[in-house]
């Protein structure tokens, strides 16, 4: 049997921006909102949400029937629940043009912390193309711009840093979701003074672990970690077992839980940003962010539980 998320949170329950157009609906954050676990930006010791939101599956040919209701309830529901960090990119089909309709719609732009990508090669055409998000995103600044995969990588690091320096944009950084890319990954972060990098970290992928992640708490560089639920594959792998009794101690509820919790008690990371598009897996996300983290101890007994199960193709 094959399980999703959607099983195993049922079984433990038992295009273009409108600004102008674009319907206004009232929002506001409850009095009651949820204490998260926060992490300082080490360059400004501004606090984050430990647990954020991707957004690389926001896009409207992959919407059913073309409803984008799911995509804006989950925002709402994350911001409402006090989440902040959001992390889209120009090659995310529509997603960032999403981002800024749901934006203007909800009022979230001030309680948002928007990261978004440069992905092309050359000085002009980089700065066209961040110039071309900000119009999709309705927004005259971004939190945080990073060069997507190194691609060209000196040249719109150099870019990035006049614009931090003029206020388009309060931090920069770079990304990778592939190991092939850390030896020059590691390199381009010890010498480029970047903010922020962005690495593929989870329980089954610790790669990043071993020298990316301990670079950045050396050189006080924050981290943002993609795929925090690995390729796919960690549903897969713990099948339909139940989550462990000892993982009780930390208010885990959900497998969801397990891998964050696991991936945010790195001392390292600033926040998890996995993919996000249905509202009930914002809330059990966010829940994460709750709470005890694991310490030395208990994560090395959640990596010993995870590595003794049976691999899945």
């Amino acid at each position: 049997m094959t399980w999703t998320r959607r099983d195993f949170l049922k079984a433990g329950a038992a295009s273009a921006v409108l600004p102008a157009l674009a319907p206004r609906i009232a929002f506001s954050v409850p009095v009651a909102a949820r204490s998260l676990i926060t992490r300082a930006i080490p360059s400004t010791g501004e606090t984050v949400p430990v647990v954020g939101v991707g957004m690389r599956n926001y896009r409207t040919d992959w919407a059913e029937n073309g409803d984008l209701t799911n995509y804006r309830e989950t925002l709402r529901t994350f911001v409402e629940g006090g989440g902040r960090v959001v992390d889209t990119a120009p090659s995310y089909g529509d997603s960032e043009a999403l981002l800024g309709r749901f934006m203007t719609e909800l009022g979230l732009r001030d309680r948002l912390f928007v990261a978004s990508k440069v992905d092309r090669a050359g000085r002009d055409e980089g700065i066209a193309g961040m110039r071309a998000s900000m119009e999709k995103m309705g927004t005259a600044t971004v939190d945080l711009l990073q060069v997507h995969n190194l691609r060209d990588v000196d040249v719109q690091l150099a870019t990035l840093r006049e614009w931090k320096a003029s206020g388009l944009v309060r931090y920069i950084g770079i990304t990778t979701s592939s190991d092939r890319q850390y030896d020059d990954f590691a390199t381009v972060a010890r010498s480029q003074g970047v903010d922020f990098i962005q690495v593929d970290y989870a329980l089954g992928n610790r790669n990043a672990a071993d020298d990316l992640l301990p670079l950045a708490l050396d050189r006080g560089i924050a981290v943002l970690v993609n795929m925090p639920f690995g390729r796919g594959d960690a549903f897969r792998r713990v099948g339909d077992r139940a989550i462990p009794e000892w993982a009780n101690e930390l208010g885990i509820a959900s497998w969801g839980q397990f891998f964050l919790k696991y991936v945010v008690s790195h001392p390292a990371v600033t926040a998890a940003i996995p993919g996000t598009t249905k509202p009930h897996h914002a809330t059990d996300n966010l829940g994460a962010a709750m709470g005890e983290l694991p310490d030395t101890a208990m994560r090395a007994r959640m990596e010993a539980f995870y590595d003794a199960l049976p691999a899945v193709d």
